[in-house]
């Protein structure tokens, strides 16, 4: 199941992130895909936006993984970009931060088989002065939070 959505700006890409703070629970996977500049990090900003994060939210392109303690979630941000072989995850230790907490994956396809599963796919691609947002639901329990958000 999945679901599409034309995002024109910026606010509404936040918006979006924002919109789903109470259906993400930890433990899940989210991949985001799409192009650099696409709007990864600002879904991601608008979702830790509201869990209830007020600080920086930065691209975890350098640093590999950006980690948010929340009062009723830890949220890891990682970016697999600079990957040069898949086992750069196992080697980072990466495995350690995934249970009981919502992890988002940027480029998780770098990170090969050591990536764990996804729950959800959101994949954003530019489109006119905007872009659009296709949200995969990737099994049973998913697709039924993508149908709760849609409602």
């Amino acid at each position: 199941m999945q679901l599409t959505q034309f995002l024109p700006n910026e606010a509404a890409t936040l918006d979006l992130g924002a919109s789903w703070a109470k259906y993400f629970h930890a433990p899940t996977i989210i991949y985001l895909q799409g192009n650099l500049g696409a709007g990864k990090t600002t879904f991601t900003r608008g979702l830790l936006r509201g869990l209830g994060h007020t600080g920086t939210v930065k691209s975890p392109t350098y640093a590999i993984v950006e980690s948010y303690t929340l009062p009723e979630i830890t949220v890891h941000h990682f970016d697999l970009y600079r990957f040069a072989t898949p086992e750069e995850w196992e080697d980072a230790g990466l495995d350690d931060l995934i249970p009981n907490s919502l992890c988002l994956i940027e480029w998780a396809q770098q990170g090969g088989d050591y990536v764990p599963p996804a729950d959800f796919i959101i994949e954003l691609t530019q489109e006119a002065e905007g872009r659009r947002c296709t949200i995969h639901a990737c099994h049973a329990a998913a697709e039924k939070e993508l149908e709760q958000w849609q409602n």
